[in-house]
């Protein structure tokens, strides 16, 4: 099976968020790709196959479950296309049968993914000690995406956090994950975010594309902007821009291809 690594959201290797694409030329089951996924133990694993012409399937799964979407693998999978057809534009469904519209701007790669509300919550002074959080200025949950955002007010404190991860999975349940925002501190960025997500997938996930679908919301409403620009202060470092129109986010980035092989099923 033909497979990619792509380290997305950056234009520099082994920076950004890695993801593996996988394209397998027979079906395989959940158990298998479930498996596959566990074995590159990257945050996702796409798994694509073209359906006609520039129409193609997309499954995602983190090292223990599938998810039904997916930022930065969708872009890594949307980078090995573009390198390897003619295509500019793209279109992917997933297991929701929702369709992802991806079109080529330049060097960067522009993502349609539909937006999601958030809703008022309580936040456990358990997740809240686990993540090392002094101070909460908001908190809501996507219960779509079942993610909590929790918004503070330093970049620098979001940027230093070093979350005790037993401790985190142990305070709450029935969640994905936990994201923790700020305002930015850089003049380049809008705001900043991480999102550790030990219930579901790694620990941290480097960058993550597949939270724009409401994060975007929240932050457009709240700085009064449709167009953002966001980065991720994880160690590895990653930035995209987003733009909110109506019921979609655009999201636009770059990727690098690190890695091509054959995995032998």
């Amino acid at each position: 099976m033909k497979t990619y690594f792509v380290d997305s959201f950056t234009n520099e290797k082994f920076k950004g968020n890695p993801a593996a694409v996988c394209l397998p030329n027979r079906e395989l089951d959940i158990t298998t790709m479930q498996s596959i996924a566990a074995e590159i133990g990257f945050s996702e694993t796409a798994f694509i196959k073209q359906i006609k012409d520039n129409t193609y399937s997309i499954r995602f799964f983190t090292p223990k479950i599938e998810i039904p979407l997916c930022g930065h693998a969708t872009l890594a999978s949307s980078k090995i296309i573009f390198d390897t057809t003619l295509f500019d534009t793209i279109k992917f469904i997933n297991c929701n049968n929702i369709e992802l519209f991806i079109e080529k701007v330049g060097t960067k790669i522009k993502m349609q993914f539909p937006v999601y509300e958030t809703e008022e919550t309580e936040v456990p002074q358990k997740m809240i000690d686990a993540l090392g959080i002094s101070k909460i200025a908001n908190k809501r949950y996507s219960p779509i995406n079942k993610i909590i955002l929790i918004e503070i007010e330093s970049a620098i404190e979001l940027a230093n956090l070093a979350p005790d991860f037993t401790a985190l999975i142990n305070s709450y349940t029935g969640i994905n994950g936990a994201l923790v925002t700020a305002i930015s501190d850089n003049e380049n960025f809008d705001f900043q975010y991480r999102y550790f997500w030990p219930w579901a997938g790694t620990n941290e996930d480097p960058v993550t594309g597949g939270v724009q679908t409401f994060l975007t919301k929240y932050w457009a409403t709240k700085l009064n902007k449709t167009k953002l620009n966001a980065y991720q202060s994880s160690s590895r470092t990653g930035s995209m821009s987003t733009e909110l129109l109506q019921d979609k986010v655009f999201i636009l980035g770059e990727a690098v291809t690190v890695l091509e092989g054959e995995f032998i099923l």
